[in-house]
């Protein structure tokens, strides 16, 4: 069972390294420290189900509804380019975002459905966990160790970078460097929601 898991961690946390969308909102969370356990955990009992789902034979959605692919792909695109003008907006305003961000949290509902729509409007979500986690899955006689240790790497990961994002704080304790953070952010988030358009 051991090789197994080390194999699924591997692959695992290689997929969900990538900066994506849904880290890069953990990340500003973490920064601002404001429900991390809560985004953190979400994120990786999210991960959970769908490699669970991946792994138990369910990557054959696609091929049963094939609008499912195109609806996810454009409905996830349009939420990409939603959230990364509120992150260019932020920048715009700069300081005040700052200053004002220890008085202004969003609220845990707020940033459990942001988080969320991230999840699971993102067809890359699929594509990684069910599909290709499922997949590979496949060539393990052990399948459910393999299905462990992929969603161990989900957990380890949204939780180092949730709780690891307080090393920074000295850095973001400058509204410049805030300003920086929502350009990036706002800059993958259209990169991805683009990408998802043109694919």
């Amino acid at each position: 069972m051991f090789p197994s898991m080390i194999a699924g961690f591997a692959l695992g946390f290689s997929l969900i390294l990538a900066i994506g969308a849904q880290n890069a909102f953990v990340l500003r969370q973490g920064l601002r420290r404001e429900h991390v356990f809560a985004l953190c955990l979400t994120c990786a009992v999210s991960d959970a189900i769908l490699i669970g789902a991946g792994v138990a034979g369910f990557g054959t959605l696609a091929q049963a509804a094939p609008w499912f692919e195109t609806v996810m792909r454009y409905g996830g695109a349009v939420f990409l380019t939603w959230y990364a003008m509120r992150s260019f907006r932020a920048a715009w305003q700069g300081g005040s975002v700052m200053e004002a961000g220890a008085g202004q949290r969003t609220s845990l509902r707020a940033a459990m459905l942001t988080v969320l729509a991230f999840t699971w409007l993102n067809p890359h979500v699929y594509l990684d966990t069910v599909v290709l986690i499922g997949s590979i899955s496949a060539q393990y006689a052990d399948r459910l160790g393999f299905a462990v240790g992929a969603m161990t790497s989900s957990f380890v990961f949204f939780f180092s970078l949730g709780y690891g994002a307080r090393v920074l704080s000295p850095i973001f304790a400058r509204p410049r460097a805030w300003q920086i953070l929502d350009v990036v952010i706002g800059v993958v988030m259209l990169a991805i929601a683009l990408k998802l358009v043109v694919m």
